[in-house]
């Protein structure tokens, strides 16, 4: 970004102090300053800076953070009494801020964890020796929903279980940090974070770059490239197992796949075969040997697991116990974030490295045991109490979890006679105090809660940790408040070295050996996307021209019952088109069913792209209440036609020209064909009202051709030679027929060399019959019989690369 978009005039006086209204809060550690409210160290630049912008700067940047991420789509599905819907990503703006020194104490604590959980679950799916030695409880394990029986025995393919964790945590009174919870399951946020430090630095570029920050770029190159070794040492992809787009995270998923280049599937795309998990491409099966999974692991074969799944994959248990494909992380891993364990992890500790925690977790006591239940019961009023197989942190759980304190007479004696009779069923935790950190507030700071989530990666020389990553802080001071689904923020974390430190970056470093991407891995569902993506966009193009046509002939009569616009009428109604409202819902509909088909495939779609495709369906949105019929209406399909030309020529200039790209061209070019032989049919016929040609001249953008083309008038047979039979017109059906044989013709053969697969022999056999027509062949009846056959094409395109 341009230098003087963020310089900072210096030397002025401070008349606007960030820190002359912050009131920390009593017996509370702050972030930003100490006990007697000074700035502390690493956050005094940072302050100072800030007050030199001055509010009405610092608006108009964390405006433009803002406006980052809405342009990117970021986004978060929310779930509450309404259902699920789409909420815009809640950006913290002010960063939290850590000393390296402090950042590297949390590291080794947090690596120390990690390989603590490796070996526990090592022994839980293998020997059992904690359980046989009492240090584990049999009786909690085996309640626990994330046990997976299935895969007790299981030696995960690579040897390890653990390959990506998260630590959520929070610095109690004392200022030391503590480890609330465990995230081994399919730990979500690293893509937020990556777009977190985006839209912050965009904000405070210039800031940034004088302290010296920890990049996070090299986090995700080492992981990938760790990710990559696997799949080598078994000649398969990588590839990441999503839930799909109804998923809370889904935006995330799609954002890492597309950053780090690896392939987005849902559970339907992929089957076991011969005892191998493949994926369903567009040239064939396609063998996966790294999976890195983000839906939760008793969803991931309904064959073996949750028999309920629909987003799983038969089979899987079986090739995991076959050593033919390896998960990050491996299935059952998620035990580890059982709320109970988290008593028993001091024990665990000495018992299998000999060792004390060094970050230890929010002291808990699970109430299974008498002398643990009676230490709760005796505290109940400074406990929190939660369900032992809960993998949720106490704080998220706000219905089954109960601040004693809070607790009523009734209600408290109803617990402890619970807790009482079922005690295996709860575990006490000591009440969390998070410290604050600093959010703007209308011109001013203000303390809220906070704590912090930092993400761990497996490489080959061990465990590397995010520098910074993702914090949550609350919208009020509840500390409950923290959690995404009851409106918490999400802010950037700046480890801030002394010193200059390394910019790296996610691309290969000079003389690294790099391989391109085989071709033909392009999935099945993928390339059934993009085809009705170019089919949707196509189709609404089409039905706009139309629709534009016919308001300029209304607001040139003002006579809707004139036969020319009576019969467009007639002939949109069986396709739910309305021409009597301006925007008629079946095209808003269409756009929809366009923008729902790219939704699908995030991971495939430039940021470019999916901002022209949603600001064409806000646009079209917005007109459907504010324009009125006829000249009004005129001027709005212009809009909405060059906002389609916009995205399309977008796609067609950017787009690799590789699988995906050939199935969206094919879908524009079969539903071009297809609308223009129907139109032709309709217009040119024997029926057709006076003025129907010119109209049919103007949908096809034909006229200035025609007027080059042919020295006379439009007439029926200049009409269809033109927008049917011209190859050298880009609106004609043969035009059309030409770029599906091209393209076509260049997909993956399935049948072996030298074999052509049926769409292509259909194609070459429908462009030959069209090639050699007359005008005074193409009938009305001939032209309706050319459009279905088009529209066939998608049937045994579908057959063969779609099943």
């Amino acid at each position: 970004m341009a230098k003087g978009n963020h310089k900072r005039v210096r030397g002025k006086p401070q008349s606007h102090s960030l820190l002359e209204h912050y009131q920390p809060i009593d017996g509370v550690v702050d972030e930003m300053v100490d006990a007697a409210g000074n700035p502390r160290p690493v956050w005094k630049h940072f302050i100072e800076a800030l007050d030199e912008l001055g509010p009405e700067q610092l608006g108009q940047r964390f405006a433009r953070a803002d406006q980052y991420l809405r342009d990117a789509g970021v986004y978060y599905r929310v779930y509450d009494k309404a259902g699920a819907n789409e909420r815009e990503w809640p950006l913290a703006h002010v960063p939290v801020l850590i000393e390296e020194s402090e950042w590297a104490a949390i590291s080794a604590g947090l690596v120390q964890r990690a390989e603590l959980f490796e070996e526990t679950i090592a022994d839980i799916y293998g020997p059992n020796r904690l359980v046989e030695k009492g240090i584990l409880p049999a009786g909690l394990i085996a309640a626990s929903p994330e046990y997976l029986r299935p895969v007790v025995g299981t030696r995960p393919a690579g040897g390890h279980f653990l390959h990506f964790c998260a630590f959520e945590l929070g610095r109690g009174p004392d200022g030391r940090w503590w480890v609330l919870g465990d995230r081994t399951q399919a730990p979500s946020g690293a893509g937020f974070a990556l777009e977190n430090r985006v839209a912050t630095t965009r904000a405070l570029s210039d800031i940034y770059g004088e302290m010296h920050v920890h990049r996070l770029a090299g986090f995700f190159r080492r992981f990938r490239d760790a990710l990559i070794g696997m799949a080598k040492e078994t000649d398969g992809r990588v590839a990441i197992l999503t839930p799909g787009p109804l998923n809370e995270t889904y935006y995330e998923h799609a954002y890492i796949a597309r950053y780090l280049g690896i392939m987005l599937l849902e559970g339907e795309d992929l089957t076991v075969s011969g005892g191998r998990l493949m994926v369903r491409t567009v040239s064939g099966l396609m063998p996966i040997s790294v999976l890195w999974r983000r839906l939760d692991a008793a969803f991931a074969d309904p064959l073996e697991l949750r028999p309920d799944s629909q987003i799983g994959t038969p089979g899987l248990v079986e090739a995991i116990r076959q050593g033919a494909v390896a998960t990050v992380n491996a299935l059952g891993s998620g035990l580890m974030e059982t709320r109970a364990l988290l008593a028993f992890l001091p024990k665990i500790s000495r018992a299998l490295r000999g060792e004390e925690l060094l970050l230890p977790s929010v002291a808990t006591w699970w109430c299974g045991q008498a002398t643990e239940r009676a230490h709760v019961l005796a505290n109940i009023d400074r406990m929190v109490i939660g369900p032992a197989l809960s993998t949720r942190l106490a704080f998220e759980d706000d219905e089954q979890t109960k601040l004693g304190s809070a607790l009523s007479a009734g209600e408290r004696a109803e617990l402890v006679a619970r807790i009482e009779r079922y005690g295996g069923d709860f575990v006490g935790q000591e009440a969390v105090t998070l410290s604050t950190t600093p959010v703007y507030v209308g011109g001013w700071l203000e303390p809220r809660p906070a704590s912090l989530r930092v993400y761990l990666a497996r490489t080959p020389d061990g465990w590397t940790v995010m520098p910074g990553g993702f914090a949550r802080v609350g919208l009020s001071l509840d500390p409950t408040a923290i959690a995404m689904q009851r409106g918490g923020q999400a802010a950037d974390v700046w480890v801030v070295s002394d010193r200059p430190v390394e910019r790296e970056t996610l691309l290969p470093q000079e003389g690294d050996s790099f391989t391109r991407t085989r071709p033909g891995s392009l999935p099945s569902r993928a390339a059934e996307n993009l085809t009705w993506l170019g089919r949707y966009i196509e189709r609404s193009e089409d039905t706009v021209r139309i629709l534009r046509a016919y308001h300029v002939r209304l607001a040139e009569t003002s006579d809707p019952d004139m036969p020319l616009l009576a019969d467009i009428r007639d002939y949109l109604e069986p396709f739910g088109i309305d021409v009597e409202t301006a925007i008629p819902s079946g095209l808003i509909g269409t756009l929809d069913s366009a923008v729902y088909s790219a939704g699908q495939i995030r991971d495939r779609f430039s940021p470019d792209g999916w901002l022209a495709l949603k600001d064409l369906s806000k646009t079209i949105h917005q007109f459907a209440t504010t324009v009125a019929p006829g000249d009004d209406a005129t001027r709005a399909m212009t809009v909405i036609l060059r906002k389609l030309a916009g995205f399309s020529g977008l796609l067609h200039e950017n787009m690799y020209r590789f699988a995906g790209w050939r199935f969206l061209e094919i879908g524009r070019r079969l539903e071009r064909g297809i609308q223009i032989a129907r139109t032709l049919s309709r217009l040119t016929s024997a029926k057709a009202p006076d003025g129907a040609l010119d109209m049919m001249l103007e949908i096809g953008d034909s006229v200035m051709t025609h007027r080059r083309q042919y020295p006379v008038q439009a007439g029926r047979r200049t009409v269809i030679d033109l927008l049917a039979l011209d190859p050298l017109n880009p609106r004609s059906i043969l035009f059309q027929l030409e770029r599906l044989k091209a393209e076509i013709g260049l997909l993956p053969s399935l049948g072996g060399e030298g074999h052509m697969s049926p769409a292509a022999k259909e194609i070459l056999q429908l462009n030959t019959q069209i090639a050699i027509k007359e005008p005074s062949d193409m009938t009305a009846k001939a032209l309706d019989e050319l459009a279905y056959e088009i529209g066939g094409l998608y049937n045994s395109l579908a057959k063969a690369y779609f099943g």
